[in-house]
């Protein structure tokens, strides 16, 4: 049992009033990490009497405490109160991400701490970092030190340390927060290069070796033998049971160039069809992972390409195959794999006017399918992709959009109304504005407290 005092002991006008706010948990222990299996449902129940918060584990008492931060009002001379109810609570699905790209543009370590905060306030469970693409390696290995020394923006100044990374775990941790990082290959691994000789494929300009190169070389053992390694650390030090593997968007060009590919080819027998050679690599790849006893999540394309994966992967959905993403998701569970969704939720993507409507009004499981195929859906995550995000724009584009899609995830599918949630988005974004999180407006409007951050 933990006690802890109601905010209007902070005001001048004394407590004696007040009750003290029990919080009970019915499985103590605060040293591990959640899963996607944590439970967190709590209850409040606040009255003149008591006020109490029970939960079965810390992870719902985390949300119960963010609610009743929430719940507390502060009058014209300063003191807080709440008002009296109860809440019973829990979330709808138990994976509800976002995702940032650190890649295109590096994000300093304040920011995604920053963030991480943030997402404890909208209930988010799961950071998906996208931590390095093409453009940089900020990655720091300690296997393979050159390919963040050769393959970052700057290696002094745009790294993420083994104690960056310590920190961000930990910061995640307290806030009841997964951190599943990723690692995409074949395809956007030009920044790998530099830091890996030999890794990506030789591109050809007729019968010679153009000088660029293309995706991870997926006929040699040498390429297995450095993600073997590679993923041995990355399975140490990233404690969650899933790794994010990518798999999605390899160009095929420079393959299809590339005269030791092609007799690669014809010895396996794949024909001119590339998505064998890429699924090839695919399958190699992921039982290198499941070898250091860790799950998986991948990328659609994974799965349009039929490689054989386990039954308990995770397959996000980010685009529209055949016409619409509710279709691809009736592919996937139908299949028996459980689905993630990303796509109406790219957050990059902006437009004139109050676009949160759309985001709010997806319903993940409004697609064709049985029962038991909406019960593989655990979730989704919202994205930030970063080619026009850095540092000076992440956050007022992020909030309180992404509350939107936070609100999807964990309430109820009935919770709807558009003026209603308008309103809650509203004075989220006024509660952000005081805990000086410079969240954009929604629409016309004033804060009693405004961001003042100049």
């Amino acid at each position: 049992m933990l006690t802890l005092f109601h905010p209007c002991c902070l005001s001048e006008n004394g407590c004696s009033l007040c009750p003290e706010l029990l919080v009970s948990v019915a499985e103590p222990g605060c040293d591990g990490y959640p899963s996607l299996d944590s439970p967190e449902n709590y209850k409040l129940s606040l009255s003149e009497q008591q006020m109490l918060l029970t939960a079965d584990s810390v992870w719902g008492a985390l949300r119960g405490l963010e609610t009743f931060s929430q719940l507390a009002r502060r009058d014209d001379v300063g003191t807080f109160y709440v008002n009296k109810t109860e809440v019973v609570d829990f979330p709808r699905f138990p994976h509800r991400g976002l995702l940032l790209d650190t890649s295109r543009h590096y994000l300093p370590l304040r920011a995604i701490l920053e963030t991480l905060d943030v997402m404890a306030y909208s209930k988010f469970n799961v950071f998906h970092w996208h931590i390095v693409d093409d453009p940089s390696f900020p990655y720091e290995s300690m296997v393979f030190p050159d390919l963040s020394l050769k393959g970052a923006y700057n290696p002094a100044t745009h790294v993420y340390t083994a104690s960056d990374v310590k920190t961000v775990l930990e910061y995640a941790r307290l806030r009841g927060i997964r951190v599943i990082v990723e690692f995409d290959t074949p395809g956007h691994t030009l920044s790998w290069g530099a830091g890996a000789p030999g890794l990506l494929t030789p591109c050809y300009s007729g019968p010679k070796p153009s000088g660029s190169h293309g995706p991870v070389n997926p006929i040699l053992n040498t390429t297995y033998q450095f993600m073997s390694a590679f993923f041995a650390e990355i399975s140490a030090v990233f404690p969650d049971f899933y790794v994010h593997l990518g798999g999605d968007e390899v160009d095929f060009t420079c393959w299809k160039s590339n005269p030791d590919i092609q007799a690669f080819m014809q010895k396996m027998g794949f024909g001119q069809d590339y998505t064998k050679l890429e699924s090839f690599y695919i399958q190699r790849l992921l039982d290198i992972v499941s070898s250091y006893r860790k799950g998986y999540v991948v990328w659609q394309e994974v799965f349009d390409n039929a490689v054989k994966v386990k039954p308990d992967t995770v397959i996000q959905v980010w685009k529209e195959n055949g016409g619409s993403y509710q279709a691809e998701m009736a592919r996937v569970t139908s299949a028996g794999y459980r689905a993630l969704l990303s796509a109406p939720w790219y957050l990059n993507h902006i437009a004139y006017g109050q676009d949160w409507l759309g985001i709010y009004q997806v319903e993940p499981l409004e697609f064709e399918g049985s029962p038991e195929q909406k019960a593989l859906v655990i979730g989704g995550e919202a994205c930030m992709w970063g080619e026009y995000v850095d540092v000076t724009n992440l956050t007022p584009r992020l909030w309180p959009r992404a509350g939107a899609v936070a609100e999807r995830l964990w309430s109820n599918r009935t919770v709807r109304n558009l003026q209603d949630a308008y309103a809650r988005l509203a004075d989220f974004r006024c509660t952000l504005l005081r805990r000086g999180i410079q969240a954009e407006p929604l629409f016309t409007g004033y804060c009693d407290y405004e961001y003042n951050g100049f």
